[in-house]
């Protein structure tokens, strides 16, 4: 069973409950989706067919329990299904990154999802799939990246309709050079939102735009 793999490496996680550790990245190529403020767009296109065995490999050549799949949109491909769920039989302790287009019932409950949801201003709001929030699990996590003050209220407003803090931890995360992210903290401590504000320490260590 092969799947088509933009890159592999080993970083810091910059992102969600597991931020600051060591963990290998595995970018699956492709995405369904363009949101306007996408840092990785070079993986949606191109890419090398891997066997999962090789993946596996390649993973196990890094001494570290944290394995994020990532994309692009890694469940655009079917096999990524696959993929977690040996990653997590390997003893791993798994993450995925996904956009909220693609459905999740069928991904390993012992993984840690993180689930967007797509705010209007990132292009693709009308692709929230919200059966979506049916299948999230406490120690899962939900995301927003905001734009701008108009992002924020929406944001905000879906957050206490489906009561998501009830479901998972909630993140607000700044979209990087549209909003300045002491703005969305003095917003987030004024309206007393149950939410974690949230920075990219990749780029705050290597100013990088791909997560590296």
């Amino acid at each position: 069973m092969s799947i088509k793999i933009t890159e592999i490496f080993y970083s810091i996680q910059g992102e969600s409950k597991t931020v600051g550790l060591p963990t290998v990245f595995v970018r699956l190529t492709g995405c369904p989706m363009r949101c306007t403020y996408c840092d990785t767009a070079y993986a949606f296109h191109g890419g090398t067919k891997f066997e999962i065995e090789e993946i596996l490999d390649e993973v196990g050549r890094y001494r570290t329990k944290h394995v994020t799949v990532t994309g692009g949109e890694p469940l655009a491909q079917p096999e990524c299904i696959d993929l977690l769920t040996q990653l997590c039989d390997k003893g791993y302790s798994v993450s995925i990154e996904t956009g909220g287009a693609m459905d999740i019932a069928e991904v390993d409950p012992r993984v840690y999802v993180v689930l967007d949801i797509k705010t209007p201003e990132s292009g693709e709001e009308p692709n929230n799939k919200y059966h979506n929030l049916d299948a999230i699990k406490p120690s899962d996590a939900l995301k927003f990246v905001i734009c701008n003050e108009d992002d924020y209220r929406w944001a905000k407003e879906i957050l206490a309709q489906r009561e998501l803090d009830t479901l998972a931890e909630v993140f607000f995360s700044p979209s990087a050079d549209q909003l300045n992210p002491t703005q969305l903290a003095d917003w987030i401590i004024r309206d007393q939102l149950p939410v974690r504000l949230q920075l990219q320490m990749h780029k705050v260590l290597w100013d990088d735009e791909a997560g590296r």
